[in-house]
């Protein structure tokens, strides 16, 4: 297979080259060999690797579930094992989005309580400075 200098391995993955460099520091991609000018070259598998991880990330999997789920893609049988990390993660999100919906409702409560005429008194900064 053809080397990639990190750099191509960035635009052919859409994963910003410092990142790369994380993940091979924290291991999420093997340490790769480098040419004699000391230039990290990865091959195609680093590539499949990279965007299986950015495709978990972007649904916001931990780094630590990305990893579980990377060892799990090359076991058979392991789909149980994928689906209790995607089902966490599901309610996870559920329970977020809930968080954020109570977050939205107190924001208009206290939006609601801005004088915007140009008044001296603010209800919100006032509901903000209250003990």
């Amino acid at each position: 297979m053809a080397d990639f200098t990190i750099g191509r391995l960035s635009k052919a993955t859409g994963v910003h080259i410092e990142t790369i460099r994380y993940y091979e520091k924290i291991g999420l991609i093997p340490k790769t060999p480098r040419s004699d000018g000391g230039r990290r070259l990865y091959d195609g598998d680093a590539i499949l690797r990279l965007r299986f991880i950015r495709r978990a990330r972007d649904l916001g999997f931990a780094l630590d579930d990305v990893r579980s789920l990377m060892g799990l893609a090359t076991e058979p049988g392991s789909c149980v094992d994928a689906f209790e990390i995607a089902e966490r993660h599901r309610l996870d999100v559920r329970s977020r989005i809930a968080d954020l919906r109570r977050l939205e409702r107190r924001l208009a409560e206290l939006t609601k309580a801005c004088q915007i005429d140009g008044d001296l008194e603010c209800g919100l900064l006032d509901a903000l400075s209250r003990n």
